[in-house]
């Protein structure tokens, strides 16, 4: 079995599985904006009689294929988190690291937060998810990057294997060299990468899909080729594609019903995938 889905309220499973048995934690818990998170799959089907025109004066209707969506509130996010994140440390291997994907609304709280659990000295990095893509406005300077802290349970004994990321190009090739440029360079704790296009072949339909790219470099770096990946705010399963795509196990925990219907079209060709409900 390379993967395993569960459909249920995380807290209760992450008490039940072994301590110091996972390899790689990431997670990218609700932000707590206080909205409504809603993503709506379409797409564009001949139709003479539409009066939409699309590419050689073709005409086209929009068919509405399927809406997901959850509530991104809570009253006291840290104390929803906080007994989940004891538990995500309980059960990381010494080895083992743990990525937490916020955004500036919440970021400072959940560091402080995970200073006192995993120790100040444990925290490894704050990486930038730096993008492009998406509403802007001009009365203030527009958010678009978010946030991902990084924790070893032992800063001592920590996994990660630089030589196994792929490496990205140089901003100024010619002031590199040209075999550096030739080579690439690895990346840094700023990451310039897309986000999921709307109407690319990545997307699943659900709402804050992440890219498959983010989630393979953190897999390559964090993860033994033998290791194990969890996710307990698992979505759409992109930690799971990544794992998969690398040859590592994986397991996806999520109690909404439309993360685990999307989850299980993405993987429903993966026989060595297995779901278990609540």
């Amino acid at each position: 079995m390379q993967g395993k889905i569960v459909h249920g309220d995380n807290l209760p499973i992450l008490e039940s599985m072994a301590s110091e048995s996972i390899d790689l934690i990431y997670i990218d818990p609700p932000f707590n904006t206080g909205q409504k998170r809603k993503r709506v799959s379409s797409k564009a089907v001949r139709d003479e009689s539409s009066d939409r025109l699309g590419f050689g004066g073709k005409k086209y209707r929009t068919v509405r294929l399927a809406q997901s969506e959850y509530r991104d509130s809570f009253d006291d996010y840290i104390a929803f988190l906080r007994p989940r994140m004891v538990e995500a440390h309980r059960i990381l291997k010494m080895t083992g690291s743990l990525y937490f994907h916020v955004d500036f609304r919440e970021v400072h709280y959940c560091k402080v937060m995970l200073d006192e659990m995993f120790g100040r000295h444990c925290f490894l990095n704050e990486i930038i998810w730096a993008y492009d893509y998406g509403g802007k406005t001009t009365k203030r300077w527009p958010p678009k990057h978010d946030n991902i802290l990084v924790y070893v349970k032992d800063i001592e004994r920590y996994y990660f294997d630089a030589e196994s990321v792929d490496r990205i190009p140089y901003m100024a090739p010619k002031m590199a060299g040209e075999e550096k440029a030739r080579s690439g360079k690895l990346p840094t704790d700023t990451w310039w990468h897309t986000i999921v296009s709307p109407t690319g072949k990545e997307k699943t339909g659900y709402p804050t899909q992440k890219p498959i790219g983010i989630l393979k470099r953190i897999v390559q770096a964090s993860c033994p080729k033998d290791g194990i990946v969890l996710d307990f705010f698992a979505g759409s399963g992109t930690t799971g594609a990544a794992a998969a795509e690398l040859g590592r196990k994986f397991i996806l925990i999520d109690s909404n019903e439309d993360a685990i219907s999307v989850m299980k079209r993405r993987f429903k060709e993966s026989a060595d995938v297995v779901f278990e409900p609540c």
